[in-house]
């Protein structure tokens, strides 16, 4: 495996964020697959109550994985500014205290997830029919907490020196992986949604193998001894740039809980037919995170070189860029989504068209508010390249007020519909202040 740096402080920006994205755009395909996979092999053998069970964890899965991401996000962003400005010494430093940091964080997070399963699937008000499978499901996912952690560090790593090609590949392996688990541990060993988690974290393990190889195979990311060490100042310089990610991530999770637990308040056919939706939400987004992510490098990398004018010249291609992929993918789920979502239903014929209806309504409320999730993405990460992390957490105590406020008050009015509204007025709400966040920002740089 060669593994590779990429300078993107010169050449042509397009170029060189349309290369960098490819891997990046592939990687999210492969691990939106990776999701539908265990999508389509639980409700086909599993039924409807397994894939509803699967489907209502998303929001508590990712409010712990938003922890991750957002941690390792953050260590990224200083790694990529030190890069961008040549300072190896100040980068392997980077480098030795984010993996402190990723150890102390891992052990805090095990614990806190188990402690607090149980309790929140209570208060989320799960129906009673899936309620101990939801349980079981994420007991052991968060088992894989280590194996998530430390994926998320060593790729952020690799694309913060310019390498989507390693992330890449520790994707293909790790799809392969759990797309062959999945078969052997649900569909011969019939261990059902524990099998499918356990196949998960093995998976995310071998991701987790492919990336530290390639990070050893490169000396610019080793820390020396005395990098691991602990410095307190540069902790927390990293956790002053990683917190609001975090905290941003937690309370969008937070309202996700919220309309979630509104969501299974309309009974558990419902809630399938909106979550079955709600899996496609992923592979939706996957064009407009992958340009954000491969932007809020190119930016990282500038802004660490104080290039400004290639920061906007950066930006302002990436912006039309997005806009067209957004159109392409909204008449794509507008046309063929109820098609793929009945790939996951497989039970009585009256339960899977009812719960079919539910999620075809949802995916033309996805596809008209796809624009504003796309700028959102673009906005927030452009805005973390420039070392912002806390007009981006705003953002999402915005999503959250406004998630929860639609949540609560739009059904009593409009029923299933105000559920279904309330995800994309978060969104739009969002992505407006981010929009304002960003001009702001660049005109405050600029004025230095």
């Amino acid at each position: 495996m060669q593994t590779r740096t990429r300078d993107m402080t010169h050449g042509e920006p397009a170029k060189l964020i349309f290369f960098f994205l490819i891997p990046i755009l592939a990687g999210n395909v492969l691990q939106q697959f990776y999701s539908l996979v265990d999508s389509f092999i639980i409700g086909q053998i599993n039924g409807v109550t397994a894939l509803s069970a699967v489907s209502i964890s998303g929001w508590l899965d990712w409010l712990v994985l938003s922890i991750m991401i957002g941690l390792t996000q953050g260590f990224s962003i200083q790694v990529a500014h030190d890069f961008g400005a040549g300072n190896t010494r100040a980068l392997r430093h980077t480098v030795g205290q984010s993996i402190l940091l990723t150890c102390s964080g891992i052990v805090l997070l095990e614990i806190c997830a188990q402690l607090a399963l149980r309790p929140i699937v209570t208060l989320m008000q799960t129906p009673p029919e899936i309620f101990e499978l939801e349980i079981l499901y994420l007991r052991v996912i968060f088992c894989g907490i280590p194996m998530v952690m430390g994926v998320n560090l060593l790729s952020g790593f690799l694309r913060s020196v310019g390498n989507s090609r390693t992330p890449l590949i520790a994707m293909i392996s790790s799809t392969i992986t759990n797309a062959l688990l999945d078969l052997l541990f649900v569909a011969v060993f019939r261990w059902g949604i524990a099998g499918a988690a356990l196949a998960t974290i093995i998976a995310q393990g071998a991701s987790c193998i492919v990336c530290l190889i390639a990070v050893l195979r490169l000396p610019l990311l080793h820390p020396a001894s005395e990098d691991l060490t602990p410095d307190f100042p540069a902790m927390r310089k990293l956790l002053h740039i990683s917190a609001p990610i975090v905290l941003g991530n937690v309370v969008i999770s937070i309202g996700g809980l919220v309309l979630q637990t509104v969501v299974n308040g309309f009974g558990y056919l419902f809630a399938a037919g909106y979550n079955a939706a709600g899996r496609l939400q992923g592979p939706i987004e996957i064009a407009g995170v992958s340009i954000s992510s491969a932007t809020g490098t190119f930016i990282a990398q500038n802004y660490g070189a104080r290039n400004i004018a290639r920061v906007r010249d950066g930006f302002r291609k990436s912006f039309f860029i997005i806009l067209g992929t957004c159109a392409v993918i909204s008449g794509t789920v507008l046309i063929f989504g109820p098609q793929i979502v009945l790939l996951f239903l497989n039970d009585d014929p009256a339960i899977v068209e009812q719960v079919l209806s539910y999620a075809i309504r949802f995916l033309h409320y996805m596809g008209a508010g796809l624009p504003f999730l796309y700028l959102l993405f673009l906005y927030r990460s452009s805005l973390q390249g420039l070392g912002d992390t806390f007009i981006p957490m705003l953002s999402g105590f915005i999503e959250l007020v406004l998630r929860i406020t639609s949540a609560l008050v739009l059904p009593r009015f409009f029923g299933m519909s105000g559920v279904y509204a309330a995800e994309i007025l978060a969104w739009i709400g969002a992505a407006i202040f981010l929009i304002f966040g960003y001009y702001r920002r660049m005109h405050h740089i600029s004025s230095l």
